[in-house]
């Protein structure tokens, strides 16, 4: 196989793996996921060692479109409150569109209930991403604590992204007003603060 038929067989297969995952759960089986994906299951094996290896690939590709879609770019100018409400605007925008089904790092985490699974641990890395970004933008904007404030941000946009993904919820406007809330409590009060 050319390396470039190889790159195609192996893109064809993280697509089909991330749709599927995202749509039916990790427990799909390597049956459907290859159907799907249009490829032998030789073929998979040949690119990856084992289911769990292409659920952490798909994982590890996600992460980086992920953080591109909710995170501000770096040098935006905006202060760290609008930052982190932008962050929430983005959650909620995503949240309405056909086939959310919430954060699939955390659904991937629940779902294996294995911390030690290859999967597992690339999810809670992009968890601790997100987590790292409230807490330096905490700090930015003078956080009495901002290692608290960046778990109860996570806590938040876990809850918010789980609701609406089952369904259960809205979102609305309901999560950039919760957070404003916590972030007055944390003293990064008005759009001003720095």
């Amino acid at each position: 196989m050319t390396t470039t038929a190889t790159a195609s067989t192996r893109e064809r297969l993280l697509d089909a793996a991330a749709e599927l995952f995202y749509r039916e759960g990790v427990g799909i089986g390597v049956e459907a996921l290859c159907r799907t994906a249009g490829v032998s299951k030789r073929s998979m094996y040949q690119l990856f060692d084992s289911k769990d290896a292409v659920l952490a690939a798909v994982l590890q590709r996600r992460a980086a479109s992920t953080e591109a879609l909710l995170l501000p770019p770096e040098d935006d100018g905006r202060p760290p409150r609008s930052r982190i409400l932008h962050v929430f605007e983005q959650l909620e925008a995503a949240s309405v569109k056909p086939g959310y089904r919430g954060c699939p790092f955390l659904a991937t985490e629940v779902e294996l209930k294995n911390p030690e699974h290859p999967a597992s641990r690339v999810a809670r890395g992009a968890k601790q991403s997100l987590t790292d970004f409230f807490r330096t933008e905490g700090e930015r904007g003078g956080a009495h604590d901002p290692a608290l404030l960046a778990r109860q941000l996570t806590l938040v946009f876990d809850g918010a992204s789980a609701r609406a993904g089952v369904g259960d919820e809205i979102l609305d406007g309901l999560t950039t007003a919760t957070v404003g809330t916590l972030l007055d409590a944390a003293g990064l009060s008005g759009p001003e603060a720095r």
